[in-house]
């Protein structure tokens, strides 16, 4: 029996159970001094890198360590180094990676990790839906299994049960059927239901006929994509979502170190402010997309920015300073962000006063065609216009295909909701006007007889575009 175990979990659920210390940056360099301490990997990294870990004293000593990644440091050592002692006695939960980036990664993790990261879900959840005084049902529905979002999320949720809240718990995961049978038989005993998913899968079931979605009073949390404030509009009104700006809000989640930071009504009210001034969006953002916006809490997470990526410092079941995900943003203090909104005549919903962290998704994700990256986030706005978005579900692939003369062509395989029918031209057309309007390097580098794309058509549910029960690419290289 493991009691110094026992001990840090009584430790962090106190900590759980108590309003939330005021922390300064200086946690990053006690986390680096008992990591540098603990965990035989990062001990090997700074000896081969000549740094002594008794030289890094101050925040900027802290500035100038090296670097991880996924190569440089996950693939690198054995999995028990990348742990505290060399051991995964210490984590008592594994996760895998969705493999996005078309290889799975194991992410050790512990049970102090999920009240870490469940701070954030309350902030969603209690500060945001008030579950701390509504009975809510929660309804899982990422996947489950060896993935990091469904069993964490609902080990998360079950935590703020635990800590008081009327809240309930149902995980019936990606499982369309089961959720639509399961819903009706709850969701009357409850004041709200929280449907809990990833938005393309989320928009699938909520297009799901003879469903009397308002009666159910439904909010909506999202991760793992960057959706437009159109999508948004869209889902919430066919969802009876009358507040989309407080009722419906993102997470920033990565399998690497769970929940980062999450959509608040301030975050989300700025960010449609933005959508409505793209010349103001990319003043900010440094770039035609529209990103994600979300606030952070930087006595849990800290971030900087290198090389116009996102790197991050989080403890977990394998501890990660400076740690470079592959995330493409940035960050704003809070004042910055709401000194610029007020320049510019804009008074945001009240909200915490965290500072945000932006992020475009990764440009792995890209599709580059005649010298111009082609997001997905423009794509999607295109198929969320009037006259095409009941036809289609949303999803949709990018290709850049070479013909026999080694001419190239944008395709875009899209999937028709079930029973519908679609123009393709019609989806093509409106697709391409979003792409000029949005994206600059589109408008100036594709030939405007090039710029309308090529678009299939395919059923939903298509085992070759659009499997079932897996995380969705809207990228393909051709």
């Amino acid at each position: 029996m493991d009691g110094d175990r026992q001990n840090r979990v009584r430790a962090a659920f106190d900590d759980f159970f108590a309003p939330a210390p005021p922390r300064s940056r200086s946690w990053v360099l006690d986390l680096f001094r008992h990591t540098a301490a603990t965990v035989p990997a990062y001990r090997k990294l700074l000896r081969e890198n000549g740094i002594e870990p008794a030289t890094i004293e101050t925040f900027a000593d802290f500035q100038r360590l090296p670097l991880l990644d996924k190569p440089s440091y996950h693939e690198r050592y054995p999995l028990p180094e990348l742990c505290r002692n060399g051991t995964l006695a210490g984590c008592d939960m594994i996760a895998v990676s969705s493999g996005s980036s078309g290889r799975p990664t194991v992410w050790p993790r512990a049970l102090e990790d999920e009240l870490h990261v469940a701070r954030r879900f309350e902030q969603v959840l209690v500060d945001g839906f008030g579950a701390d005084e509504r009975s809510t049902l929660a309804v899982v529905c990422f996947p489950l299994g060896t993935w990091v979002g469904g069993l964490f999320t609902q080990a998360c949720v079950r935590h703020l049960a635990a800590k008081g809240c009327p809240i309930t718990v149902v995980a019936p995961g990606n499982n369309k059927a089961e959720i639509l049978r399961v819903l009706p038989e709850l969701a009357p005993h409850f004041e709200q239901v929280v449907l809990l998913g990833y938005p393309p899968f989320l928009k699938d079931v909520i297009d799901s006929p003879g469903v009397d979605w308002a009666a159910h009073r439904i909010k909506l949390v999202l991760a793992g994509e960057v959706f437009s404030e159109q999508w948004r509009d869209l889902v919430s009104q066919r969802a009876g979502i009358a507040d989309p700006v407080r009722d419906v809000a993102s997470l920033y989640g990565t399998a690497d170190s769970g929940v980062l930071g999450n959509e608040t009504a301030l975050s989300v009210g700025i960010r449609r402010f933005f959508a409505l001034r793209p010349d103001l969006a990319r003043e900010v953002f440094g770039d035609s997309r529209l990103p994600t916006l979300v606030q952070y809490d930087p006595a849990s997470r800290f971030f900087e920015v290198h090389d116009g990526t996102l790197v991050f410092t989080a403890d977990g079941g394998i501890p990660l300073i400076r740690y470079r995900i592959a995330d493409e943003g940035g960050v704003f203090t809070h004042d910055e962000l709401l000194a610029f909104c007020a320049e510019h005549g804009f008074t945001p919903p009240p909200g915490p006063e965290l500072p945000f962290v932006f992020l475009f998704g990764r440009s792995l994700f890209t599709v580059s065609f005649f010298g111009a990256n082609v997001y997905p986030e423009n794509v999607t706005v295109g198929l969320e216009q009037p006259g095409v978005s009941d036809a289609v579900t949303g999803k949709f692939v990018i290709e850049s295909v070479e013909d026999a003369d080694r001419d190239r062509t944008l395709r875009i395989t899209v999937e028709t909701a079930p029973g519908r029918t679609a123009d393709a031209r019609a989806v093509a057309e409106s697709i391409r006007d979003q792409l000029v309007r949005l994206n600059s390097e589109f408008a100036h580098y594709v030939p405007a007889e090039r710029q309308l794309p090529e678009v299939v058509l395919r059923p939903a549910g298509d085992p070759e575009y659009f499997p079932a029960g897996v995380k969705h690419r809207y990228t393909r290289r051709s």
